[in-house]
């Protein structure tokens, strides 16, 4: 396990530096591809069991959301703080909202392709996740 740990932090610290991110926003970057594949898994777990389109989407998306704010608290920012569950899920709602928004400007500005909005919008909404998460959610209080 050492082995693997000491790979991430090398490949963080590499990533960082090619990219001139922070260390903590390209670990916040690497979760997010996790907590991408775990969302996709526990969708997939849910349609291979049956669930019908309600109801696989909703419970993946209440798995990844409960996922999500542990691996960001913990891996990103270092808070194991349970009771910050109520402001990460109103940092999602935000995200959500400026997803929205974003992709209707895009259709009435004529870029109705939604995969292409999609793409343009990954690195704008983790930017606002990653902030709004940093200053509301796991902010670091000084002693």
């Amino acid at each position: 396990m050492n082995r693997a740990k000491t790979f991430m932090r090398s490949l963080i610290i590499f990533t960082a530096k090619v990219t001139h991110f922070s260390e903590q926003f390209t670990k916040f970057l690497y979760v997010g591809v996790l907590n991408t594949a775990f969302g996709y898994a526990a969708f997939a777990f849910f349609v291979f069991f049956g669930f019908n389109y309600i109801f696989a989407p909703l419970f993946s998306t209440v798995a990844g959301v409960l996922f999500n704010f542990k691996t960001i608290g913990c891996l990103v920012f270092g808070n194991k703080n349970n009771r910050l569950i109520f402001k990460f899920f109103g940092v999602y709602a935000i995200v959500y909202l400026c997803n929205v928004l974003a992709l209707k400007a895009f259709a009435m500005a004529g870029l109705t392709n939604m995969y292409i909005s999609g793409i343009i919008l990954v690195i704008p909404l983790a930017l606002i996740g990653y902030g709004l998460n940093k200053k509301f959610v796991f902010q670091r209080r000084l002693k």
